[in-house]
This record gives C-alpha cells, sequence and structure tokens, in this order.
C-alpha cells in the first residue's frame, strides 16, 4: 500500500495564471508559500526561518474559483497529491518538475480579505469541481500577517 497525499497551508506568491486547453477546460497554477519558524536549539544555535516555494495546479472548477478568487497574499489550504513530470529543454538537457496537483482548495484568511466574496460574507470550498460555501470566520483570532515575502 501506498499514499500520495499533501496538505498546505500558506500563502499565494502571485496571482494565479489561467490557462484554458481542449474542449475550454481551465488549467490554474499558483505558487503557495510554506514556512517553518525560526527558532533557537537546547545549545543555543539560531536556526532561521525557512521558506519552501510549491507549485500548485488546479483543473476545472478549482481553476475557476481560483481565476476569481485567488490573488497574491491570499492564504489557502491545499489538499492534493505530488507529481513530477519531465520534458526535453531547447538544448535536449532533461528538465524536472514537481507540483501539487490540487484536489481541494479552501481559501483562508479574515474577513475582508477575499474581495469579491467579502460582501456575502462566505468563502468558497471546492473540492474537485464542486463548489460549495461555508463561514470560516467563526473564531475571532486576529493573528499578525504572516506573509513571508
Amino acid at each position: 500500500m501506498s499514499i500520495n497525499k499533501v496538505i498546505l497551508v500558506g500563502n499565494v506568491g502571485k496571482d494565479p495564471e489561467v490557462r484554458y486547453i481542449d474542449n475550454n477546460v481551465p488549467v490554474a497554477t499558483i505558487t503557495v508559500a510554506t514556512s517553518e519558524r525560526a527558532y533557537k536549539t537546547s545549545n543555543g544555535t539560531e536556526i532561521p526561518e525557512r521558506t519552501e516555494w510549491h507549485n500548485v495546479v488546479l483543473w476545472r472548477g478549482l481553476a475557476e474559483v481560483a481565476e476569481k478568487y485567488v490573488r497574491k497574499g491570499t492564504q489557502v489550504y491545499i489538499e492534493g497529491k505530488i507529481k513530477t513530470r519531465s520534458w526535453a529543454d531547447q538544448t535536449g538537457a532533461k528538465r524536472y518538475a514537481t507540483e501539487i496537483i490540487a484536489d481541494n482548495m479552501e481559501l483562508l484568511g479574515r474577513r475582508g480579505e477575499i474581495a469579491p466574496l467579502a460582501a456575502h460574507g462566505t468563502t468558497p470550498s471546492v473540492s474537485g469541481s464542486t463548489t460549495t460555501t461555508e463561514d470560516p470566520f467563526k473564531s475571532s483570532g486576529d493573528a499578525a500577517d504572516d506573509l513571508p515575502f
């Protein structure tokens, strides 16, 4: 038995790039930053904050939601799987890209950060190509902005 599952909670690094392929199927790509906070070991060594950037690919309904509501700085929850693809570049060298293929995406953050939906007080939660809405603003935590850039 094997499992290929990824869960990310992070901030989008730039606006989504959306393209339409055969039969007008939307595909969006986003970069998501996740950070490990700086800390000090028991012997006093300081370990600096470390940010990882993840390439995420969203298909169909997820891509449509990303196109409408996701912007640079949006905090997202992503579930999906890791996939590595390869190709030959212009010089013939073999190139590789590791991506997260999203199965589920939820937009996180405080009220007003998701502009098109702020007037309704809801945020989309998307799994596959089905869109539902729920209110993620039940807790009143007002944490400081945690953008890694």
